[in-house]
């Protein structure tokens, strides 16, 4: 696939590693061209440092990797909210939580995967990779242990395309349902934020239940039903 990254921190590093290792076209995109340079040369020779406007076109998949702070600057930068990303799959990795507390900055009932796809009318807005920190994405093929990665989206061609990339960095998808569930992914990772910062481990405080008729890899917990398949 072809990739835009918007963005230049840990997140876009390590997702553009992840793809570029799988044989991704990948292109990152900056408020900081020196940053981007900087992170291009990182990720390999074939990876681009372009304006973001450009990292944006013709794109099969766009990633959004910018802190929830930049969100709408960032947005408004590639020209969003005049419809420039009509028809494109854009990942929604962010949270917009208070560090260290994980309540929402978001208003009372709304998301920000909600927020996004209003700044950028058209675009096929797929909420994932917020749960798990950067660090989970950079580990040598082969050895990085199975997660799941929730999604939530409302188009299946969209979420079979970000299916396909989470597998490319050794996840395994998981469709939770349409964009206005998303709230429910984002409130999980302020719970998983608040418990980690006041000293416990989530995992903890989640309990085992096995998936529904213990078929591991069904249509419903890998995603393939939102593809269609």
């Amino acid at each position: 696939m072809r990739i835009g990254i918007l963005g230049t921190g840990t997140m876009a590093a390590a997702l553009g590693e992840g793809w570029v290792r799988a044989g991704h076209d990948v292109a990152i995109g900056g408020r900081s061209r020196s940053r981007a340079e900087k992170l291009a040369g990182r990720l390999g020779r074939e990876v681009l440092a372009v304006p973001p406007r450009e990292a944006i076109t013709g794109r099969d998949a766009v990633l959004l990797a910018v802190t929830w702070n930049g969100v709408a600057e960032m947005l408004d930068s590639v020209g969003a909210p005049d419809g420039t990303l009509d028809g494109v799959t854009l990942i929604d990795p962010t949270n917009a939580v208070a560090h260290g507390a994980g309540t929402l900055l978001t208003g009372q009932g709304e998301s920000a995967a909600g927020r996004i796809a209003r700044l950028a009318p058209g675009a096929r807005v797929v909420k994932a990779f917020h749960l798990f920190p950067a660090e989970q994405w950079t580990y040598p093929r082969g050895e990085e242990p199975r997660v799941t990665v929730a999604m939530c989206g409302d188009d299946p061609a969209a979420l079979s395309v970000v299916g396909e990339l989470v597998r490319d960095v050794g996840g395994v998808p998981a469709v939770l349902g349409p964009l206005s569930r998303a709230r429910q992914l984002e409130e999980a990772a302020g719970f998983v934020i608040g418990l980690a910062f006041s000293g416990v481990d989530p995992a903890s405080a989640v309990p085992h239940v096995p998936a529904a008729g213990g078929r591991a890899g069904s249509p419903r917990t890998t995603g393939d039903s939102a593809a269609g398949r």
